[in-house]
Order: structure tokens, then C-alpha cells, then sequence
């Protein structure tokens, strides 16, 4: 095959000798041979600051893992687990230790030296490049040389070393170097975060789980229906605006609203107050106000696209006040609720002058939430509705599917759409009301939400009836035929190949749909072709669900997951180092029969892309093809 000049002279830019191509080669060739990237899996973390921060500090238990490795022979299991909480909470276990008079010079010393080790150990599965980006500015060249001391006794390097040390404990340093070197760790320890979906909603500080992901840096994020949902209200969906809404006034997360991101409620509390009434045990006035704002505005997005065959979920005009009751699938059901003010039986799906009022502020106070905007922009920058990496694909609902196991069909804008390129559509959709901000595609943000064929619900929401309808009987939500036929082996198979994956080891990871554990469900399915990573992080799953949320690693030893309990919280994880070691169980094991390298993966692939790029211009650099540029 021909070389493409115009590219090789692109590359000469970047190299312009034979040398400079030679190192980028050599070094190239290196990296194939480092032990792959430790990747952490998580799931529908729904606002759970506390128990996803745990979590994210020990990594599933990779830190402990390495400490026991690498300390084992060496410290008291009491020191080990000491050390550990000091690199998970190392602010909280420093304050701890000082009031118990623990901190001497002969201790931190000792510590320091600990997580040095520590650092270098976990360090050699990277270049030295790779490891200077991840250092901290404050600490970066002391942290460097340490991790290059030489491991002889005697050595003019091992007491620079020793000196190093000293000089950090007798400036006062010592608190803030470990700070430092405890954050490097916890980078070190994994590579990549996969988020499958869900970080929004039910708990409280979903804005600080972003914080902490935008800190973090190497992450990506497969939408969930609960991120889409906000994700189309930063992006101006009414509709979408008034479910984010109605999500917190019911979970009672108002302060998200408005501490976190400046959206005031107060015009929708007022109008509620003087609109509607209270009522024992019934819903909050400020709950009936947004709700009858929420079903009108889901009409109007349903009648505007009849090809969505939802018109069913289209209610209003079936409620009848004088009998107290509403009409769904041609039964009569008593309704829980008589209070519909603002609702005009003869054109059921209009806002009142005062709902308009609240609509028009709410956007533009979503708009104009600078921080809001900033977490969404990220959830776009790193985000997808899927993600096809390393042999496995991720994606937090589902793919859609008939019953008979075929990929359904979905009509937009005159095109017909299934499998991959439904899913591919959805996403430019996404993108498309972040970036213009046309009707059609804010629509598309809720219908992503929960529509009939949604990959991030994949079920049929049945808010108005929770809302309003006593009888249970109507609260069933039918969900798409994936969620059964994905413990089908050959189901499974099918799913992955029309993604490009046909290897053996090839996998579905998914989150959305809580593992009741206590029920006996497991999150292995199609003998280990799917794995379902949502346990249930929300602390209101507990009861139901018996766990806390599912994680996964896969490193270049092979993929563990992990069932969690309920996290006891960080007093007790520092007051008797509760980790989570005590705290779950090994669901799958699967060690690899050899380790896995950096070539064997995609970024493996990727390399050696780059190196049949280099070598083509090494050609032309010596056949003369191309000049070389000395400097």
C-alpha cells in the first residue's frame, strides 16, 4: 500500500528526524509491554456522595490489596489497616491520630517511607512520563525523586533519600506531603473510572459526585436516564426542567436546586401555596403544583411526536372530577387526589398564565446555573449512550429489543432505526439539544428519559398513576424485552456482535436495574456474557435489594466483582478501619491464564497503529522520500 504523503508530511511536523522517529518507536514498544490499565466499573450512584466517595478512596479494595501484598511480610495487620485509612481519609485519620497523641517523629518516619514504598511499587506500571503527569504541582519533583531511590543500603542515593525525609518532618510538611502522596496513590492504584450511568437523583449531592469526577480526570460516563434527565434541562427541555423538579421536591433534595446550583423554587412555592390545598397524608402543595405543570408538558411533547406511540400515558383528559376518578386502559380508577385547580378538562394539556410564569423562570434560572452548566458540559465532553472498549460494551439500559429476541425498530424524522444505529442516534439527538437547542431534539432528551424504547429506561414509567392512583395494580411498569432475554447465552452473543464483538471474552456491562440479592437474583447472567453492576448505591434500595451497590475491576490480573453492604460511614471506617475488605463479596473472579499487557488491549491496538505510522515515515526518511528538518 502506497504511504499517504500529505499524512507523513503532518507527522513530520511532530518528528522531524530519523532520531527523534527512533525514540517515539522504541518508546512506543515499551508501553505495548507495561501490565494493562486497572479499570473500575461503578453504577447508578444516585447522589451518594458518602458511600461513592468510600469507594472511589479504596478502589474496591485495590489498595488494600496491594498494601496486604506488598506489607504483609513486614507489618502487623493492625498497621497494615491503619495505613490504609490514612490513604483513604487522610485529613480525618491525621486529626484522629494527633488527638490520640500517636503522631511522633518516629511515626511519621515510618509512614512516610510506608507510602513511598507504596507509590513506587504501585508506579512500575507506568512510564515515568505517564506517572510526572499525575504528580502534584506542590510535591512534584520531592515525590519524583523519591520514587527513584535505590534500593542499596549504603548508597549516596539511599541517604539523599533518607535526608528527604527528614527534611519533609522537621518543616512541618509532613500533614500536607501525605495529603499529597495519598491522592497519587489512589490515581496510581487505578487508571480509569467507567461510570455506567446515574449519578443524579434520589440522593442528595449529585453536584459533588461531579466535582469529584471532573477532579478525578480519566473517566467516561455512559448516560443514565436520571443524567439525561438533567442533562436536557441544562440544555432548556421544559419538560425535562419540571421532572428534575418533581425528582427533588419528592426525594426531598431540594438544596441540590437551590444551594448547589442557584435555581430558586420560591415562585413555584408561592403559587403552590396560594393555588392548592393540604391535605392528611396526601402530597405537598409544592408536589401538586409541579406535578399537574410535569403531566401537561408531557402531553404537549407526546402530541408532538405521535411516531413515540405513547399517547396512553397522555391522562389528564381522562380524569373525571365530579366522580373522582380517571380512566386508564378503559377501567375506571378512584384517583387519591381531587385538588386539580389549574387543570381545564377542555384543553387539559395548557399551562395557566401563573404555570407559564414558573416555566419561563425555572429555564432561564437552569440556564443561567453556571456551575450546573459546567458539570453538564463534562457529562457531554465525557460522556456517551454507550461505549465499546477493551472487548466489552457499556451501557446503563438496555438495547432495545422484540420479544423474540430481534432489535426493535424505532421511527424518527421519517427513518427507521435498530441495534447500534438506534443507539448512535439517540446520541447525536443528545448532542444536538445540547448544542442548538431545537425543539425536536430537547423533546428527544425526555423521551431518553422514559421512553417506550429509551436504551437508558427501557420501561414504561408510570408516574402519573404513582402520583395519583391508589390501586397498585396500575403501578406496573412493563419494561423492554432485553431485561429477560439478556440471561439468554445466546441473546447476549447477539447483542455484542452487532457492536463488533464476537471474541470469547466479550461482555455486556450494564447498570439501571437494582440486583435483589435478598430475592436470590444475581448479577451474572448469560454465564458471565452480562454483568449487572447496579446493587443499588441509594441508600433507599437497601431494604429491597439487601446490598449497597456493585463495582467491578479489571486489571492485568483479570475482572472481580464485587457485592458492597451498606457503608457504616467514615467514623466508623476510621475508628475501627471498616473497609471493604468487611464489607463485600467476591460475585466473579476471573483471573486471567496470563497477564494481561497494554498490547493486548485497545489502546494496544492503538499503539501499534501509531508505530506502523512512524515506521512508514522512518521509510520516507530513508529513502528520501521525505527530507528530514535538523534543527
Amino acid at each position: 500500500m502506497e504511504p499517504d504523503l500529505r499524512y507523513l508530511r503532518l507527522l513530520s511536523k511532530s518528528f522531524p528526524t530519523r532520531q527523534s522517529v527512533y525514540t517515539e518507536i522504541i518508546n512506543l514498544e515499551a508501553i505495548l509491554n507495561l501490565p494493562c490499565a486497572t479499570e473500575h466499573f461503578m453504577s447508578d450512584i444516585h447522589g451518594e456522595l458518602e458511600a461513592f466517595t468510600h469507594i472511589l478512596n479504596n478502589c474496591s479494595g485495590v489498595i488494600r490489596e496491594r498494601v496486604w501484598f506488598f506489607f504483609g511480610d513486614r507489618l502487623t495487620e493492625q498497621e497494615m489497616a491503619d495505613l490504609c485509612t490514612l490513604i483513604y481519609y487522610p485529613d480525618e485519620k491525621l486529626t484522629l491520630l494527633r488527638r490520640e497523641g500517636k503522631l511522633s517523629t518516629e511515626w511519621y518516619d515510618a509512614t512516610l517511607k510506608n507510602l513511598c514504598n507504596l507509590a513506587r511499587t504501585l508506579s512500575d506500571c507506568y512510564t515515568r512520563s505517564r506517572v510526572r503527569k499525575l504528580l502534584p504541582e506542590a510535591y512534584g519533583y520531592i515525590i519524583d525523586e523519591l520514587l527513584h531511590v535505590s534500593l542499596g543500603p549504603e548508597s549516596a542515593h539511599h541517604f539523599y533519600h533518607e535526608r528527604i525525609i527528614d527534611s519533609i518532618i522537621a518543616t512541618g510538611a509532613s500533614d500536607d506531603f501525605i495529603r499529597s502522596i495519598t491522592r497519587l496513590i489512589k490515581l496510581l492504584a487505578v487508571t480509569w473510572i467507567h461510570v455506567v450511568g446515574d449519578v443524579y437523583d434520589r440522593g442528595p449531592r449529585a453536584d459533588r459526585i461531579m466535582d469529584e469526577l471532573m477532579a478525578y480526570g480519566n473517566v467516561d460516563i455512559q448516560w443514565g436516564n436520571h443524567d439525561i434527565a438533567w442533562m436536557g434541562a441544562a440544555s432548556g427541555s421544559e419538560v425535562c426542567i419540571a421532572q428534575v423538579v418533581r425528582t427533588c421536591v419528592r426525594y426531598s433534595t431540594l438544596d441540590i436546586l437551590e444551594s448547589s446550583y442557584g435555581v430558586s423554587l420560591r415562585e413555584l412555592a408561592l403559587f403552590a401555596d396560594a393555588t392548592y390545598t393540604d391535605e392528611p397524608n396526601g402530597m405537598s402543595r409544592m408536589e401538586k403544583a409541579i406535578n399537574a405543570i410535569l403531566f401537561k408538558l408531557i402531553e404537549q411533547a407526546i402530541a408532538r411526536h405521535p411516531n413515540w406511540q405513547m399517547q396512553d400515558r397522555c391522562l389528564l383528559g381522562c380524569i373525571d372530577a365530579d366522580a373522582g376518578t380517571v380512566r386508564i386502559d378503559g377501567e375506571d380508577y378512584p384517583l387519591t387526589t381531587l385538588d386539580f385547580p389549574t387543570l381545564d378538562p377542555a384543553h387539559p394539556s395548557e399551562l395557566t398564565k401563573g404555570e407559564r410564569r414558573i416555566m419561563d423562570g425555572l429555564v432561564a434560572a437552569f440556564a443561567d446555573s453556571d456551575r450546573l452548566q459546567a458539570h453538564v458540559r463534562f457529562l457531554f465532553d465525557h460522556g456517551s449512550v454507550y461505549k465499546v472498549y477493551n472487548g466489552r460494551l457499556l451501557f446503563h439500559g438496555c438495547v432495545p429489543l422484540n420479544e423474540d429476541g430481534s432489535f426493535s425498530t424505532v421511527v424518527s424524522g421519517g427513518q427507521e432505526y435498530r441495534g447500534k444505529e438506534y443507539l448512535d442516534y439517540a446520541d447525536r439527538m443528545a448532542r444536538q439539544a445540547w448544542t442548538t437547542g431545537d425543539l425536536r431534539a430537547l423533546d428527544w432528551m425526555w423521551y431518553l428519559w422514559c421512553g417506550k424504547h429509551s436504551p437508558m429506561s427501557g420501561r414504561t414509567m408510570k408516574t402519573f398513576e404513582r402520583a395519583y392512583v391508589a390501586d397498585k395494580s396500575t403501578w406496573t411498569e412493563p419494561q423492554d424485552p432485553y431485561f429477560d432475554l439478556s440471561y439468554d447465552e445466546d441473546v447476549a452473543k447477539y447483542v455484542l456482535a452487532e457492536f463488533g464483538l464476537t471474541a470469547e471474552n466479550a461482555r455486556i456491562i450494564n447498570g439501571h436495574t437494582p440486583v435483589h440479592e435478598i430475592k436470590g437474583e444475581t448479577p451474572v447472567r448469560a454465564n458471565g456474557k452480562v454483568l449487572v453492576i447496579d446493587g443499588g448505591f441509594c441508600s433507599a434500595y437497601h431494604k429491597t435489594t439487601g446490598i449497597a451497590g456493585y463495582t467491578l475491576i479489571s486489571s492485568w490480573m483479570g475482572l472481580r466483582l464485587k457485592a458492597h453492604r451498606p457503608f457504616a460511614g467514615v467514623d466508623q471506617a476510621l475508628a475501627s478501619n471498616v473497609d471493604i475488605a468487611s464489607a463485600h463479596e467476591e460475585v466473579l473472579e476471573d483471573r486471567w491464564d496470563n497477564p494481561v499487557a497494554v498490547r493486548d488491549t485497545d489502546d494496544g491496538q492503538s499503539i501499534r497503529e501509531q508505530i506502523e505510522e512512524l515506521s512508514q515515515l522512518l521509510t520516507a526518511y530513508h529513502s528520501g522520500l521525505l527530507p528530514e528538518k535538523s534543527a
